[in-house]
């Protein structure tokens, strides 16, 4: 397009584009270098970001399933044989024994919250029959004593936890003002010494209510973990904060509770790793668990749900599970069945099991698969963003669309492919919606700007030329502004024609001036639509003088058959001439001819003229003679007169030489010739004409007279005003002979 506006100048204002596409692409990066640094926030990148880990999650999921942790399902076969949920705490407690004594598990995680105490309705009627005297003496507490354990379920499902690695869930509330409303049970021991947490550089995320379980059941468990995702915007889980900060205290998520206890680790400790890629990391015994700077950890979906072996509660109680399935490993309690509504949405699924995030967790701080996100990504993702950004929008602000187009895709897919390969690599989480979403605004952009200027350089050459060329030049013109000269002025070899309709001055006295300005736009308008058809000739129009028609090829665009084009043009435009004769006789018109002349040669093409007016035109010798080729067609009786320099380059239509002369204002001598057809169209009489005019050429130059007019003799009636011009010559040069030195040329005084 530079070319083009450059074409399209005008003299004292050039027309800037690659300097306010770069400024402008520059804005559009330092607005994503602004969000890469959180100084402010573009939602929809954001958006895209979580879109786009989710689709690299999925794409590189193993889609296997860990045997080393396990989900006690409290499904919909195990309420219809247990009875609706909650189950009595004695019915837990079985379980918890069936679970450790039976089955051997190494922990038990619970997705479940026990806030409230169990309704103990035998008890209490015992102890009023007692209190009421129905039931009176010594054995009767005594009988008491021993019935109470049986009867209170809370105490009883907490002997059941007593001395085995039990963790119980328990969750906090973020909101403000709820921290009164919202403190309820008891929270088990802190995970971790927040004084060497934040040591570490870490900023916990803080909490300001719980809601946790009976004293009695916490004391009695191993520990505790809350089970609340970070959500995001869109409401999608992909991060658990595994650490948070509570009144000063902090304390652990239920995944990394229950790793606690199976490794026997009852501190968690913040630290530096080594790896460049996980800085921040928690470590538990010998384990570096990556996290984000808020103590988060990407949640690691293994696959669909399903990807962990699910275990019917009721089957443990019945004691139908099979053993093997459970031994050694990490159970978790928590429900699938519809009515419990314990589904969250996550990247893998808009329903996906809850419990099901915890055993992800759990699996990937086992298996070391949770993936990292560096704490200076933000730093990095910024300077990133810089310097990809100004290089790519200094390219784009310089390049062609088709440039814009490859360069984009070809960038975008090299971010995507280097940061889908950390992803696999290196197990390294890095932004990639702020890339891929620069390169596209700067895409947009630059074509956008593409696109408008582009409607702005039609509309300046259907103004310069759409009255010289065919919209579809125009067009050419505008997708290979490459091809085009500078409008202040070129030299080029090019072939200039003029056509004049014969004694247009009688024709037009002889009209209305309605009927005139009718009958010339009947005339020019095919004319002209011949001239410039591109498909054909791909001329371009001068200008209209009166009844004359200027035109050129070789400009704007070029247009190495020039000389072809004008010459079969003018053939085409002394055949039209005859059809629209016919059509002016029906509308009671004098019928026309015309008159063509046509030159190749050097001639000067631009925008030339005052600083009131200026047109595209041509300038030099070579156009005045193909105006003064023009006015002899009138000389010799023809329809088309060429120079021998548009003649030599065409050889594909035969020519018949009819004189050489020197025209006004030249004193070299030049042969004319008149076009007869296409070679291979030329009929057996034209090819005698072109023989019989060459011979009497000959004679005549050679001052052989008699045999020169026995060669006019033959021709037709067609030729009949060459035939008198040239035996009125020879008959003036037969009484003025004109000497041994004569060549032969007939000068010409007049234009």
């Amino acid at each position: 397009m530079k070319g083009a506006l450059r074409f399209l100048s005008v003299p004292g204002k050039k027309i800037q584009t690659h300097g306010t596409r770069i400024v402008m692409g520059l804005c559009v990066v330092m607005l994503f270098v602004l969000h890469g640094a959180h100084v402010i926030t573009l939602p929809l990148v954001n958006g895209l970001e979580g879109d786009l880990y989710d689709a690299r999650l999925r794409a590189s999921m193993p889609n296997t399933v860990n045997p080393q942790v396990v989900i006690i399902d409290i499904d919909e076969k195990s309420l219809k044989q247990e009875g609706r949920w909650p189950w009595s705490r004695a019915r837990l407690a079985d379980l918890v024994n069936r679970l450790f004594d039976r089955y051997q598990v190494a922990a038990l995680g619970m997705d479940v919250v026990y806030a409230e105490s169990e309704s103990q309705t035998s008890l209490k009627q015992f102890e009023r029959l007692t209190r009421q005297g129905d039931v009176q003496g010594k054995e009767a507490q005594a009988l008491l004593n021993r019935i109470k354990p049986l009867l209170d379920g809370d105490r009883r499902f907490a002997q059941s936890m007593k001395g085995r690695k039990v963790v119980l869930g328990y969750y906090f509330k973020s909101e403000e003002n709820t921290e009164a409303e919202s403190l309820s049970g008891k929270l088990p021991q802190t995970a971790c010494d927040l004084a060497q947490v934040t040591a570490q550089g870490m900023q916990l995320q803080h909490e300001s209510g719980y809601g946790a379980n009976l004293p009695v059941l916490q004391e009695a468990a191993a520990g505790g973990g809350h089970f609340i995702p970070n959500v995001d915007k869109d409401g999608i889980i992909r991060s658990v904060p595994l650490v948070v900060e509570y009144q000063g205290k902090c304390y652990a998520a239920l995944s990394l509770a229950l790793l606690q206890q199976v490794l026997d680790v009852p501190q968690v400790m913040a630290a530096h790793d080594a790896d460049a890629w996980s800085r921040q990391v928690l470590k538990v015994g010998e384990i570096g668990i990556p996290v984000m700077r808020d103590g988060s950890a990407w949640i690691p979906y293994r696959g669909f749900q399903g990807s962990f072996t699910y275990v019917s509660a009721t089957d443990v109680l019945t004691g139908k599970a099979d053993p093997r399935l459970l031994e050694g490993t990490v159970a978790l309690l928590g429900t699938t069945a519809a009515g419990l509504l314990d589904y969250r949405a996550t990247p893998v699924s808009s329903s996906y099991a809850g419990v099901e995030v915890h055993a992800n967790l759990v699996a990937g701080m086992l298996d070391g698969t949770i993936r990292k996100s560096p704490t200076v990504i933000h730093g990095m993702e910024s300077w990133m963003l810089l310097v990809l950004g100004i290089v790519f929008a200094i390219l784009l602000g310089r390049a062609s669309p088709l440039q814009v187009v490859w360069m984009s895709a070809l960038l975008a897919a090299l971010v995507f492919v280097g940061n889908f390969m950390l992803w696999l690599g290196a197990d390294v989480v890095i932004p990639l919606a702020s890339s891929l979403m620069m390169i596209l605004m700067l895409f947009v952009l630059n074509m956008s700007y593409g696109f408008l200027t582009e409607e702005r350089t039609k509309r300046l050459y259907k103004d310069r030329f759409g009255q010289y060329v065919s919209p579809e030049v125009i067009e050419e013109m505008i997708a290979n502004p490459q091809a085009l000269e500078s409008m202040e002025g070129t030299s080029r070899n090019m072939t200039v024609l003029f056509s004049d309709i014969r004694n247009f001055t009688t024709i037009s006295e002889g009209l209305e001036p309605k009927q005139l300005m009718r009958m010339m736009n009947e005339y020019l308008t095919p004319m002209t639509r011949l001239i410039i058809d591109k498909s054909k000739y791909q001329g371009t129009i001068d200008k209209y003088i009166g009844d004359a028609i200027m035109a050129f090829w070789g400009a704007p665009l070029p247009d190495e058959e020039h000389a072809r084009h004008a010459v079969l043009a003018a053939l085409d435009m002394q055949a039209l001439a005859h059809e629209l004769t016919v059509k002016f006789r029906d509308e009671g018109w004098p019928e026309i001819r015309i008159g063509v002349g046509l030159n190749s040669g050097m001639m000067a093409v631009g925008n030339m003229g005052s600083s009131f007016r200026r047109a595209y035109t041509v300038l030099g010798d070579a156009v005045n003679l193909a105006a003064r080729l023009e006015g002899l067609t009138k000389e010799y009786g023809v329809g088309i007169l060429v120079s021998e320099s548009t003649r030599e380059a065409v050889p594909d239509v035969a020519f018949r030489e009819l004189d050489r002369v020197r025209v006004k204002g030249k004193d070299v001598a030049v042969a004319i010739f008149e076009p007869m057809g296409r070679s291979e169209e030329v009929s057996g009489e034209q090819l005698q004409r072109i023989e019989l005019t060459h011979l009497m050429l000959a004679h005549y130059r050679a001052q052989e007279w008699d045999a020169a007019e026995a060669m006019l003799d033959q021709l037709t009636a067609d030729d009949a005003v060459l035939v008198k011009l040239y035996r009125g010559r020879i008959s003036e040069l037969r009484s003025h002979p004109p000497g041994p030195d004569w060549d032969g040329v007939t000068a010409f005084k007049t234009k």
